[in-house]
């Protein structure tokens, strides 16, 4: 493949030409094969007859349009194909389509790929040119390399990130769905897209691994660097016990939250005394300097409180933006998708939908050159079956012969 050929045309992405075979479920290795596609690349989806039970994701949220938002940011533009592994034949077609593509995507574990013969070391014995990304619960070696994990477990729970989020008193929060999922999808993307870099030099694929294990452990490596370091770890803040008042969250009249987020103490503390209408609290022996808003951060918090009950978020807002004292919103998901500047940042994309487009959340990454895009809605189980085999030189009496005899569907 040239480089001609991979960017064809500006609008195609800067992974256009890219072939990908992805044996992904759920979220986490989907994830990792939509954010490929929606910069271009030909993503070619595995599935079982069954199909990814990810497909089942809107009954299990409790919708009942004809719709399966969880699957479709993750899904769309690829190609489905239904290969039933339990055939010999199933399995040896996707070698066939291995042998053609550019990169393997694959979220399975370790043991079941094992015995379908598509485990890293295998397909990298027989493919050198092909880039394996792979995404584990818990690692690829140790005692618990196959342990199932969901992001929930392996992300959320034993990475500690569920820990440091749980007020004293209070009980372990829970996890937004996906949440770990896509971060270590978005991560084996970004791998992905290195070693292809490194392809270009060595004509050599490699695997690409991350965990979700490793991923939680990155998220809050700032806690995990410091207990590792100075032997003890940062305490979990309260509203009540921030040390610094120009970080912390308060509520207005309405009870909505906002956050001020003035982490230079000293330099935005005059800012928020002028937008609070104190200015005398600068020279204020009891809040003068950090030490002493530390030290009286009870009565100080106390005090900030009843003030920001007095006004609205809104009203608030425009006293900090005017003082420049540095803050955002608490958003609801129905401010987020009504919030302007989401809109003009780019966080919602149309989706060619027919002769229509559906729009839906965008991949968090922007290409001013070679910008791409989503070309299509996520496929119906096996739709794209036939044209696959048929590109791989399948005559169509062959692609019926192998659907009669069960190795596709």
């Amino acid at each position: 493949m040239t480089s001609d050929d991979r960017h064809s045309s500006p609008d195609a992405g800067p992974l256009s030409g890219l072939r990908v075979v992805e044996l992904g479920v759920w979220v986490a290795g989907p994830a990792a094969g939509g954010l490929l596609a929606d910069w271009g690349a030909e993503v070619i989806k595995i599935e079982p007859p069954q199909g990814d039970p990810a497909r089942g994701f809107a009954q299990m949220i409790g919708g009942d349009l004809p719709f399966n938002p969880p699957f479709e940011i993750d899904n769309r533009s690829k190609q489905s194909i239904v290969i039933d592994f339990a055939h010999e034949r199933g399995r040896e077609l996707t070698h066939e389509m291995l042998s053609q593509a550019d990169v393997f995507i694959t979220n399975i574990r370790l043991e079941a790929l094992a015995r379908l013969g598509l485990d890293p070391e295998s397909i990298r014995e027989r493919y050198p040119h092909l880039v394996y990304g792979i995404i584990t619960g818990y690692g690829l070696a140790g005692p618990e390399r196959d342990r199932a994990a969901y992001d929930i477990g392996a992300f959320w729970a034993r990475s500690g990130i569920a820990s440091l989020l749980t007020q004293p008193d209070g009980n372990p929060p829970f996890q937004r769905g996906g949440q770990g999922d896509h971060n270590a999808g978005m991560t084996l993307a970004a791998g992905i897209c290195a070693a292809l870099i490194a392809r270009g030099s060595t004509g050599e694929g490699q695997v690409v691994h991350t965990s979700l294990l490793r991923h939680g452990i990155y998220t809050i490596s700032f806690d995990l660097n410091v207990a590792l370091r100075f032997g003890t770890a940062i305490g979990v803040a309260t509203h009540e016990t921030m040390a610094n008042p120009t970080v912390n969250c308060y509520q207005d009249k309405d009870q909505r939250w906002f956050w001020l987020i003035g982490l230079e103490s000293e330099r935005h503390w005059p800012n928020l005394c002028r937008s609070i209408e104190k200015p005398e609290w600068i020279t204020d022996s009891r809040f003068v300097n950090a030490q002493v808003r530390r030290d009286n951060r009870d009565e100080l918090t106390g005090l900030l409180d009843k003030l920001f009950s007095t006004k609205t978020r809104d009203q608030w807002g425009e006293t900090f933006d005017r003082e420049d004292m540095w803050w955002a919103p608490v958003q609801t998901p129905e401010e987020v998708l009504a919030d302007p500047q989401v809109l003009a940042g780019g966080g919602f994309v149309n989706v060619p939908d027919g002769s229509d487009t559906t729009t839906m959340i965008n991949s968090p990454i922007d290409y001013l050159g070679t910008p791409g895009g989503p070309r299509s809605m996520p496929p119906d189980l096996g739709e794209h079956t036939d044209s696959v085999l048929a590109s791989l030189g399948y005559s169509s009496e062959e692609i019926s012969k192998l659907r009669l005899s069960g190795v596709i569907a």
